[in-house]
């Protein structure tokens, strides 16, 4: 049986704590013992972690170094910028691109995000986090991806880094697979409902973003994220 990994909240020394929800999980839901054993995932790398303090808000585990682990890490970092779109089909690819291994993710406010949408989003970053941090506990992952603050999308692709690839409906020419190659940083971005406007694609071809396809198939933002993460995850393990 695969052991549960928990990612801290907080590491000071050899202490390593779970705060706040997953405090109150592991303490209440899981009824946690003094004594008991977990893989707990700090900065400086997976450890193994026994109870030694138990509170509602905190629990906390005294570490050593685990024995045995999987030592490979993704080579290639994967920023993802996400046009926003409908909360909950948002929220389900935040979830699985996180469990495929994204570093970051950046939610762009783009010429046809709804306005409903762009406003309630820079009150719904706190909730995106939650839900990468608990899709990251549960794939196992080391760290949480970075859920970063809703942006307009001509502030934030300038300053993408490494190699920078758009996904794009009308493309024929170019696609994501035969553009993916060996790097230390990736980003992808993908559009909204209704893709990007002319006025977009101009000022992602003026920052020297790559345009490729997924194919000849017109694909939902959330099917089209979570597929170009799988490709992009292929060549950077």
């Amino acid at each position: 049986m695969t052991r549960r990994r928990w990612i801290a909240d907080e590491v000071s020394g050899d202490r390593a704590s779970l705060l706040g929800k997953n405090a109150d999980h592991l303490s209440r839901v899981l009824r946690a013992r003094i004594g008991q054993q977990f893989e707990i995932a700090t900065p400086s790398g997976v450890c193994m972690g026994e109870i030694v303090e138990i509170e509602p808000d905190r629990v906390v585990f005294s570490t050593s170094s685990l024995a045995e682990r999987d030592t490979r890490q993704q080579t290639t970092q994967i920023h993802l910028y996400l046009a926003v779109f409908k909360f909950d089909r948002f929220e389900w690819a935040i979830e699985k691109c996180t469990e495929l291994g994204v570093t970051s993710i950046a939610p762009l406010i783009a010429r046809r995000t709804d306005a409903h949408l762009a406003s309630a989003a820079l009150k719904r970053v706190e909730r995106w986090r939650r839900i990468a941090h608990e899709a990251a506990q549960q794939s196992r992952r080391d760290v949480v991806p970075e859920i970063l603050e809703a942006e307009k999308l001509e502030d934030v692709i300038p300053h993408a880094p490494g190699k920078r690839i758009v996904l794009v409906e009308g493309e024929r020419d170019h696609r994501l697979i035969d553009a993916i190659e060996q790097v230390s940083k990736l980003s992808l971005a993908i559009g909204p409902e209704g893709g990007w406007t002319e006025s977009e694609l101009a000022a992602f071809s003026n920052n020297k973003w790559v345009h490729v396809s997924l194919g000849s198939t017109i694909l939902r933002s959330e099917t089209a994220a979570i597929a170009a993460i799988s490709v992009a995850s292929a060549f950077g393990n």
